[in-house]
């Protein structure tokens, strides 16, 4: 049996704690102008740790677009903001070869999907075909046009907004684009006191454009890296697949959690327990994350994709399932 240096395991402890400071100063610089949601700021900065994409569904003007703003500020992130329309094109978001007199060839001139942080807001308002540009780019970090595949940043992040489905013009996302998701978050609504001190505040200028960077894009990757390092016991991923197998054998689910989603558990234990200063994940990290990263790839059998009922008929799951001690 082989023991570990104790001295090693001081330097991994103090490690750990350098990176939950890191971490908690990341999220208090964007709970500063994102205010009174911090379990939203604190799910999706576990999201960019762990290496994901975000999905937020909610109704407009409730902070989407200035949550994704101030992550990117934060993480000194280039920003592009596309607005999903009817009339969007694969080529508006990837970018398209032009013809140049100069040179006598095509020339590739990148989409805004060439960023580190790019928001697609309200992703549910354009076609099917367009919505299925971004596949690529969020599962492999590359775009293929005119048959050349094309790397994008590195660390890149979606942030996809999109409106509930009683709302006039949308399109439902299909299940592989919803896969690609880490997390589905819904805002809602701030406190009276919350609401009441951004209407005094708020002037000219938007408090978000003001953020410094608190992680770097190099330092953000050192996180990831640290995060994917954390251990997970046996008992954890057991606890994870005893879960997703209770959902592919539920009577109102026509569709359960694909390994995909299982994967998504476990790198957002991971970055639930680098936050919390821990280089070992434990049971109740899982517990935290499971309705965020598994109730929007529930395909249920009634066939409407209602949040409020995917979410609820997790919780139901998962009050079924005892927590590993």
């Amino acid at each position: 049996m082989t023991v570990e240096n104790p001295e090693s395991q001081t330097t991994k402890a103090s490690s750990a704690d350098q990176a939950a400071e890191l971490l908690t100063e990341l999220q208090d610089n964007i709970g500063t102008v994102f205010l009174g949601k911090p379990r939203v700021v604190r799910w999706t900065t576990a999201s960019v740790v762990a290496g994901g994409h975000v999905l937020l569904e909610d109704v407009p003007g409730v902070g989407k677009t200035t949550l994704a703003l101030a992550m990117a500020k934060s993480l000194g992130l280039t920003f592009k903001r596309i607005q999903f329309t009817s009339d969007l094109l694969p080529g508006d978001i990837l970018g398209v070869s032009v013809y140049s007199s100069k040179t006598e060839e095509f020339v590739f001139r990148p989409g805004p999907i060439f960023s580190g942080l790019v928001l697609a807001d309200e992703i549910n308002r354009t076609t099917p075909r367009t919505q299925s540009a971004l596949l690529e780019a969020m599962s492999e970090g590359s775009v293929s046009v005119d048959d050349e595949t094309r790397e994008l940043p590195d660390p890149f992040v979606v942030v996809a907004t999109q409106n509930p489905l009683d709302h006039h013009g949308t399109y439902p996302l299909p299940e592989s684009q919803l896969d690609r998701f880490m997390i589905r978050l819904a805002i809602g609504y701030p406190g009276t006191e919350i609401e009441r001190s951004i209407l005094m505040e708020r002037r000219l200028h938007e408090p978000v454009r003001e953020l410094e960077v608190v992680v770097d894009a190099e330092r953000l990757r050192e996180l990831q890296y640290r995060a994917a390092q954390v251990r997970v016991d046996e008992s954890v991923v057991d606890y994870v697949l005893e879960v997703v197998e209770e959902t592919r054998n539920h009577p109102r689910v026509r569709i359960g959690i694909s390994t995909r989603g299982a994967l998504d558990v476990i790198r957002m234990v991971r970055a639930i327990a680098l936050m919390e200063g821990r280089d070992y994940a434990i049971s109740d990290d899982a517990r935290e994350v499971f309705v965020p990263c598994l109730a929007h790839r529930l395909s249920l059998k009634s066939g409407a994709q209602d949040r409020a009922a995917a979410e609820a008929l997790m919780e139901s799951v998962l009050a079924e399932i005892a927590i590993p001690t």
